[in-house]
């Protein structure tokens, strides 16, 4: 099964496509070519190069970040309330529809 997923880009352009059920949001960035979205750690939760916004509507479903994760989402640059690292949500059923906000680099 797949997932739809938006990637909302900061000069307005949206990108969308399809996540395996399973499949981390990062690694699903990174095959749709999602500008500023790196992974530089490869999903090992050692950097914050795949930091996203969670979209307001979706915070509730994404769950907040795990200890470990909140604490590397201090290194992410304009940090807020909904920020997430991209390889830390897994796509779900639950999770069709949901839209990610890649923040300015």
């Amino acid at each position: 099964m797949t997932v739809k997923v938006t990637w909302k880009l900061p000069d307005g352009t949206e990108i969308t496509g399809a996540a395996e059920n399973g499949q981390n949001l990062m690694q699903a960035a990174l095959s749709h070519d999602v500008p500023g979205i790196i992974g530089e750690c490869g999903g090992t939760l050692s950097c914050a190069t795949c930091h996203v916004y969670v979209d307001p509507a979706w915070s509730d479903k994404c769950g907040a970040p795990e200890d470990f994760e909140d604490a590397m989402l201090d290194m992410a640059e304009e940090r807020r309330d909904s920020s997430r690292l991209s390889c830390q949500i897994e796509a779900s059923p639950d999770l069709d529809g949901l839209v990610l906000i890649v923040p300015e680099e």
